[in-house]
Formats: structure tokens, sequence, C-alpha cells
């Protein structure tokens, strides 16, 4: 059993590292051709980013792998004849094993932040800053993580169908989450304020009464400390809903295309978007559970492991990165489907040309460089190739070649 599961882990790492070699060999290709979208500088300058972002991808890679190894090779077995003697065995387990990887990927993400997106013009956060992020972020796991570890361990031993009450128990947390998330955010990193400009506010009520968006205000969060990227999200479920525009976003678009920015965003709450991705992270979520929840005992003794509370969780939580990659796919195709729902009807709500001149200019303000392998928009994107959008908004995209076709859209 051992040999098979890392058979299967080495084939998935083997496939991402493929489509990460092949991503940038079509990039450094296609960079020093006709620019898109873009003048030739930024178009250079945003492959380099693409291309620097896939390698750190494939360091990544080769890291959760070798924690994988690490892990399965004996390193649960390890960490449970730590704690074995302690009432509160399962707690400590699988929080130090969360900690353990997080604590061993921080390096990586320290070099994202502090070299790589600062290179590029992106990182704007103090060391001071970070520090503080990052302590909040793992008290809020320890905190968060141990109550959800506290809660599940007690369902496996009480109940022979734990995975389904494991599994309801866990949705019911990922909907709380979507609903406090901007509450949660605004409490422990981004500030949050009301939004001064009376007459832009006045014009993004109306849209929000076209589409019955009812919102408990518009905030405008202070992301330029921390990035450069320009962003926009509508948070929270039910009464609680949000709109919040970074400062960036306001800084660099004109009102027109920031209100065609949030129609797209109103387009995906009149086609109860965020309810359908929920429910298809349910639907992955069940079948995971599902899946482990039906597993025989020989398959844990195999690998010389106990059926354990967390012996189940951690294997789950190693595989979890695994299924969803084999999953990815077919919800980014659904995904891709609504953001072209969600641009007809932002362009009907304001106009097409602002969304146009607005996806060009998240495109060249974010370095999200224009073209991509096919086998990377299969993976990875869940948002239409940016020509594509423009090109069924009915704007001009001067491209020459069906390569141009195969860029990913902004994250709106």
């Amino acid at each position: 059993m051992l040999l098979t599961l890392t058979a299967i882990f080495t084939l998935y790492v083997l496939i991402k590292l493929y489509v990460n070699v092949m991503q940038i060999g079509f990039i450094n290709s296609a960079k020093v051709k006709e620019p898109h979208l873009m003048n030739q500088e930024e178009y250079i300058k945003a492959g380099q980013y693409a291309v620097a972002k896939e390698k750190l991808a494939m360091v990544t890679t080769f890291v959760e792998y070798g924690l994988f190894l690490v892990w399965i090779g004996g390193g649960i077995v390890y960490l449970q004849s730590l704690f074995n003697d302690s009432n509160l065995a399962t707690l400590y387990i699988v929080l130090s094993y969360i900690l353990i990887n997080s604590l061993l990927m921080l390096p990586l993400d320290i070099y994202e932040k502090f070299i790589m997106d600062k290179k590029f013009g992106f990182h704007k956060s103090s060391l001071a800053l970070y520090v503080k992020d990052t302590l909040i972020g793992t008290l809020l796991t320890i905190i968060i993580g141990g109550v959800i570890i506290f809660v599940i361990d007690k369902i496996i031993v009480s109940s022979e169908l734990w995975w389904l009450w494991s599994f309801s128990f866990i949705f019911g947390v990922i909907i709380l989450i979507n609903m406090f998330f901007p509450t949660i955010r605004a409490m422990f990193f981004d500030k949050l304020s009301p939004l001064e400009d009376e007459e832009l506010k006045g014009e993004i009520q109306a849209l929000m009464d076209k589409t019955g968006f009812v919102s408990s205000g518009v905030f405008v969060s202070d992301a330029s400390k921390r990035d450069a990227r320009l962003n926009a999200y509508f948070g929270g479920l039910g009464k609680s809903k949000r709109v919040v525009l970074f400062d960036t976003l306001l800084e660099k678009l004109s009102k027109k295309e920031l209100l065609s920015v949030l129609g797209h965003e109103l387009g995906h709450f009149a086609h109860g978007d965020i309810y359908k991705n929920i429910a298809m992270v349910g639907g992955m979520l069940f079948a995971m559970f599902a899946l482990f929840g039906n597993l025989d005992e020989k398959f844990y003794l195999d690998l010389g492991l106990a059926q354990n509370s967390s012996s189940i969780m951690i294997l789950f939580l190693i595989f979890m990165s695994l299924l969803s990659f084999v999953m990815m796919p077919v919800m980014g195709l659904v995904s891709r489907h609504n953001e072209f729902e969600a641009d007809k009807t932002g362009s009907e709500l304001g106009s097409s040309e602002d969304l146009i001149s607005a996806l060009k200019k998240l495109v060249t303000e974010n370095k999200s460089f224009p073209l991509s392998h096919p086998l990377h928009i299969f993976f990875y994107y869940t948002h239409p190739p940016v020509m594509e959008r423009i090109k069924e908004l009915g704007g001009d995209v001067h491209a020459n070649s069906d390569e141009s076709l195969k860029a990913e859209a902004p994250s709106i």
C-alpha cells in the first residue's frame, strides 16, 4: 500500500512539474514576440514575473513531495509517539503536523513576498507588519484549527458514520467563514473605511439596486500597505454582505471602469455563483470524506498506522491537494462559464467598452502575462482567457494567432 500511495503521489507531482515546465517554455518563447494588451516593456516584465512564479511553484512542489515522503515514511508514527499519553493526543498531533508544515513552507513565503513580489513592484509590507500578520495568522490557525480538530475527533470516536457528520460540520464552518470573512479580515488584517466619495457610493448603490443586492455598506481596504495589486470583492452572505474596494483599485481605475468591475461582480450575485461555488466545494469535500470514511482498517495497518482520529485527519490533509488537483479541471470549467455570464451582466449594467478597458488595465497593473499553455489553462484557470473575454464583449484583441486566445483574465 505504501508503494502504491507513493506511486500515485509521485505521478501527481510529475504532472504538476510537467505543466510548470511547459508553461515556462511557452512564456519564454512568447514574451519575445509581438506583445498583446500592453507595450513591449510591460509585456516582457509580465512574462518574467509569470516565469518566476512557475519556478517558485516547482520548488514548492518539490518541498511538498519531500514532506509527503517524510510523513508517510514514518513521520506520522513518530509524531503520534510523542503525544500518545496525552488526553488531547489527537489535537496535539494534528496541530503539530499543520504547524510543522507551515514553518517549513515559511521560507518560500518570505522569498515570494520580500524578493520576488518586491522585485516586480507588488510587495509593500514592512518586515514588522509581515511578522505581525504571520503571528496573527498562526494564532487563528491554532484557535480555529484546534476547535475543528477537537470536534472532528469527538465525532470520529462516537459514530460509525463519522465521515458524514464530519463533512456536515466542516461544510457548516465553510459557510460561516464565507459569512464573516470581511469582518474577520477587518479585525485582524486590512483596515476597512466607509467609502467617502458620495457620488461613487450612490452609483454603486444604484447598480446594487438593479440586481437586488443588499449590502451592509461599501468599504475601502488599505490593501496598498501590503500589496500593489488591484482587487475588489463582495464578501459575506445574507445580511453580512459587504462591498470592499482595494484602495489600489480606486487609484488606478476610472469611475466607469470601477463600476464595470462591480457590475461583473454583481453578475455573479445575480446568477447565484457564490452559492454554486460553495456547492461545488461541498461536493468535493463530500467525495473526499466519503472516500476516507470507507477505507478498510487494513489500509492504515499497511502504512504502519492505527485507524484512529489523528491518522485519518493527517492522511486527509496530505492527500487533499492531490484530490483537489484532480477535481480542479471540472471546477475550472464551470467557473469559466460563470465568468462569461458575469461579464454579460456587467456589460448590461454598464457598458462593454468600460469593462474591456478595465480588463486591459487590470492585466497591465497586475502584470498578468496574457498568454498561457493549454495544459496550464486546463488545470489551473478559473477565469476565461482574457482575450476570449474581450472578444466576447465585442472588443478588438488585435490577435494574429490562436495562441493569443490562451491568456487567463484578471480575477474579477
